[in-house]
């Protein structure tokens, strides 16, 4: 087991700059704290990225002039408002502008699948949509009236920029995130301003946030990892920095983080794996102080990465949360702790949160037997949007008559004596994969629904590399035999693409258990042969496809691609494309955008784009050279030379 100096896991480093996040501010709103950072440091960076950037007195006016026109079309009742706007800097003032107008905001990501912002739309039924014009060709697309829409840029720069100044309770709600659902559709977790309050507090005293750090925003705003690393940030006077990690790659990541300076780095543990696997002796981060992981399971060999490339004085915390109870546990891990198992524990008790491991019967288990985690707290969601009866079952209320709920996790986890808790994975058939929960029954419910679809089940299935992969296992209707190519093709429609399987396995007959039900554990291993796909394999004809076959095989772990086959097809995802793309630099020394892999997702036509790109560099280094050599001699030698070209 892992040992660690840190006292219930809180060792992070003192700063003379930390104010502490005192519990009396709970029993105020989120913006009453974010109002007092923004008269303390009204001229200070508040977000910033590649694009652009805002003071926190430029953020409040830009969150004041949204909720005046929220405010004059809807009064101060507290209702759901639908935000789509990229993963940028005008996400952040349209997130406090709907928290100023006592309104809770619904995040609706512009790249997942229409059918499921329908159904979100459906579901909470905003009457306003706030977005801008990047995204208002979307939003019109989904058959919003125009009288629903906020444009962001478009707002009159007459409009009111004083605070509202409106009553918002610690008890109002402030966002509905959408999670997969076990009943087959998604569900939306309720969350307040009081549970957003304290788990900013614990982030910002166990972390001890200041003014003066740096953080980082790289998950997308409908996925709940957003909303730690925003208000801890932004009620912290610290600044925000934001970062597109699908259309940028690893490396230039790593080097922003460099020239940003960022002091606080936040992602899931794969994302973490992925990026410490591209870096070389040569990228140091001698601003980094604090890395924060969670939503997933971490490794020891992930320890190793973080031991390998970041400061000494630098802290690994681990973490364990859900959406319905942002954060659990922590586990502060510096270069001196000792992990001696594979798995990293997810740490010691955070204030306001305990935890009980529980068998079948509701019985606590003893230390080293495992059970389900359930949590004792006042600071859980209040529950599921439109789902009373689901509310009802799953937040139950405390049997000794306090606040406080029970909420059972259905995660299963061990203790040791000292109270160290390491998480064991699922108790049900809800999948974690790069840190976003599924619940497996969407994902084969939406399969079922389709023509060619007899049966199907999913579970998960490690790559070589260890990294979990999710795995499609059917069997078609009489008469159909559909390639990989539909099937993903009629699951895009549907689901994000995260939820949507790498791998797809034919079976003739499902393996069944004792009971007649469906024997997951005896469902066999997927193999290594290319995918069955609409279009014919072609080999490799020239060394640069050659090359990129290679790796790609590699990666995608099969036997045989195509120059013609689709990377998605082929089971590719984000994170798999930051590995190709970081050995596309290594084998060809370019430098490819992440999102390039998506624009080109075929060998033969990344080829086309490394062979530009090579010729290019070639090009400047032509005239580079050139230029060179004119500066050492004459005028009429330098127009002879020009005549000659």
């Amino acid at each position: 087991m892992a040992k660690s100096p840190a006292v219930k896991g809180k060792n992070i480093h003192p700063t003379n700059d930390f104010i502490r996040f005192e519990r009396e501010e709970l029993g105020k709103s989120i913006i009453d704290r974010f109002e007092r950072q923004v008269e303390e440091y009204k001229d200070k960076l508040s977000v910033n990225s590649k694009y652009g950037f805002l003071t926190y007195a430029e953020l409040n006016t830009a969150a004041n002039n949204l909720a005046h026109v929220i405010l004059e079309r809807c009064g101060e009742n507290s209702e759901p408002v639908g935000l789509m706007i990229q993963h940028d800097v005008p996400l952040i003032p349209a997130i406090f502008g709907i928290l100023k107008a006592r309104k809770f905001y619904v995040p609706l990501d512009p790249d997942l699948p229409h059918k499921r912002v329908e159904y979100i739309l459906k579901d909470t039924s905003p009457e306003l949509i706030v977005t801008n014009d990047h995204n208002l060709p979307l939003i019109r697309k989904l058959g919003i009236e125009d009288s629903q829409i906020i444009n962001i840029n478009k707002l009159s720069p007459e409009l009111p920029s004083h605070n509202p100044n409106i009553s918002i309770f610690p008890e109002d709600y402030a966002y509905i995130m959408y999670t997969s659902g076990s009943t087959g559709q998604p569900k939306g977790v309720i969350e307040n301003h009081m549970d957003v309050m304290h788990f900013a507090m614990i982030f910002i005293n166990n972390f001890h946030i200041h003014k003066d750090d740096r953080l980082t925003l790289l998950s997308s705003s409908s996925f709940s990892a957003s909303v730690a690393d925003i208000f801890t940030a932004l009620l912290s006077g610290a600044s925000l920095h934001v970062f597109d990690i699908k259309k940028e790659t690893l490396h230039n990541m790593a080097q922003w983080l460099i020239d940003e300076e960022i002091t606080a780095y936040g992602s899931v543990p794969a994302l973490l794996r992925h990026f410490a696997g591209v870096l070389t002796v040569n990228h140091k981060f001698p601003k980094m102080r604090l890395l924060k992981v969670g939503g997933d399971r971490m490794y020891k060999t992930d320890v190793d990465l973080f031991k390998k490339h970041f400061p000494d004085d630098c802290i690994l915390v681990n973490g364990l949360g859900a959406a319905e109870a942002k954060i659990i546990r922590q586990y502060f891990i510096h270069k001196y702790t000792e992990i001696n198992t594979s798995i990293v524990p997810v740490g010691y008790e955070v204030d306001g949160c305990e935890v009980m491991l529980l068998d079948d019967k509701g019985k606590s288990v003893k230390f080293g037997e495992a059970g389900e985690i359930v949590i004792k707290s006042k600071y859980i969601s209040p529950g599921y949007w439109g789902k009373p009866e689901l509310t009802k079952k799953k937040f139950l209320p405390d049997p000794d008559g306090s606040d406080k709920r029970i909420y059972h996790t259905g995660d299963l986890g061990v203790m040791e004596p000292d109270t160290l808790l390491t998480h064991l994975g699922r108790k049900d058939f809800q999948i974690k994969i790069r840190g976003y929960r599924i619940e497996s029954a969407e994902v084969e419910n939406t399969m079922m629904q389709m023509e060619s679809i007899r049966e199907a089940v999913v579970k998960t299935a490690p790559y070589k590399s260890g990294e979990q992969r999710l795995v499609a296992y059917y069997i078609p209707e009489v008469g159909y035999s559909p390639t990989v190519s539909l099937l993903r093709k009629e699951l895009a429609e549907k689901l994000p693409d995260y939820m949507i399987p790498s791998t797809f396995v034919k079976m003739k007959i499902m393996p069944l258990n004792t009971n007649n039900k469906v024997d997951r554990q005896a469902l066999p291993e997927p193999d290594t042969a290319r995918p069955e796909l609409d279009n014919p394999y072609v080999p490799p004809k020239t060394p640069v496809e050659e090359k990129l076959t290679e790796i790609w095989e590699e990666i995608l772990n099969l036997d045989q691609v195509g120059i013609n086959d689709n990377f998605l097809e082929l089971g590719g995802h984000s994170l798999l494309a930051t590995q190709i793309i970081s050995r596309l630099h290594d084998a060809f020394n370019v430098e490819i955008p992440q999102n390039q892999i998506f624009q080109s997702p075929t060998i033969a036509e990344m080829s086309v784009a490394i062979s530009g790109q090579k010729a290019e560099q070639g090009d400047k280094e032509d005239i580079e050279r050139i230029l060179n050599q004119l500066e050492s001699i004459s005028d009429e030698e330098a127009l002879d030379k020009f005549e000659e070209l």
